[in-house]
């Protein structure tokens, strides 16, 4: 029976939907011990035996992949890819796949929670009264406020109702046009500058590319409106954290709400974690139990159709390796 390696952390030996199907299909899940991120050590020992991956958003390096000559699939639980080295799994015609429409709703929870724990000074004024405090300073409220939404794919446009519900003006940034979604929602499409201009909030729902790296630094942090708050949900890399830095410090930028980190886990010293303006989470915007579970069934099940002759076409991100694929 071929192997799949249950690389994903939150789902490494637990049971659930995505095992009893991995089972039934005549597939044999693999786990090593624990629950956090595997190394490239990890992956190393255990890929020699494995077909297949399940896998979190833990790098998948070309020397892994080197020592892994069974491998057919890499699902990734999630919809982000640039943790796969993918150029390696090219050249090895392994076909690598993502679970799009399962956590779009979980990541806009987890930025609203972030421009709601930052605005409303949740996490700060938490702290100042365990410690004996009693700071009444008056915050901004959400209505009335623009939202800028960078990116208005399936996370970016789950933004918009969370938004609209907020009594909040909505711009956005998208080449892509979907003038039916924003004409039924009210969003008006702008430049970035344009953007980044009237944005009291800006939050970003783009993938890490190489074209998007380090999109946010100095001179596009110094284009934002001027106490402006800045949410990331998305990916660290987006963002040259020492810029971030010194418009939060700076004044020119009144917070910041950071799911995600470059690297990731930060250094307990990275500055960003020492700001009182700064609310942070350790990378679990699109990771509620929900989510979790539709996007761990769907990654089987992309296993599973690969496994039995069918072509996940919503699913690969390289289909350029489907011709003469086999398993």
């Amino acid at each position: 029976m071929p192997n799949v390696l249950i690389g994903s952390g939150p789902i490494r030996n637990q049971p659930g939907p995505f095992r009893d199907r991995l089972i039934a299909a005549g597939l044999t899940p693999v786990d090593m011990p624990g629950h956090l991120p595997l190394s490239g050590a990890d992956y190393r020992t255990i890929l020699p035996e494995i077909d297949a991956v399940l896998a979190g958003g833990e790098p998948l390096s070309a020397e892994s992949i080197a020592v892994a000559p069974r491998l057919r699939a890499i699902a990734r639980t999630g919809v982000g890819y640039d943790s796969i080295d993918l150029a390696a799994a090219r050249a090895r015609k392994i076909a690598v796949t993502i679970t799009p429409g399962t956590n779009q709703e979980s990541v806009a929870e987890q930025a609203f929670g972030l421009i709601l724990g930052v605005m409303r000074r949740i996490a700060r004024n938490d702290r100042i009264l365990r410690a004996g405090g009693w700071d009444r300073e008056l915050v901004p409220p959400l209505r009335g406020k623009t939202l800028g939404l960078v990116g208005l794919g399936r996370i970016g446009q789950a933004m918009v109702p969370r938004g609209v519900a907020f009594q909040m003006k909505i711009v956005a940034y998208e080449p892509i046009p979907n003038p039916e979604f924003d004409a039924k929602w009210g969003i008006r499409r702008v430049t970035m500058r344009e953007l980044l201009a009237e944005s009291d909030i800006v939050s970003l729902h783009l993938p890490l590319t190489t074209q998007t790296h380090g999109l946010f630094h100095r001179e596009v942090f110094s284009l934002m409106k001027s106490g402006a708050f800045f949410i990331n949900t998305s990916r660290g890399g987006l963002v040259i954290e020492d810029d971030l830095y010194e418009a939060l410090t700076s004044g020119h930028l009144r917070g910041a709400g950071l799911d995600v980190f470059d690297p990731e886990p930060p250094s307990p010293a990275n500055p960003l974690l020492h700001l009182p303006n700064v609310v942070s989470s350790p990378h679990v915007g699109g990771v509620d139990a929900k989510a979790m579970e539709d996007m761990a069934t769907l990654a089987a099940q992309c296993v599973i159709d690969l496994f039995q002759g069918r072509w996940p076409h919503e699913c690969v991100v390289n289909p350029e390796v489907a011709e003469g694929w086999s398993w």
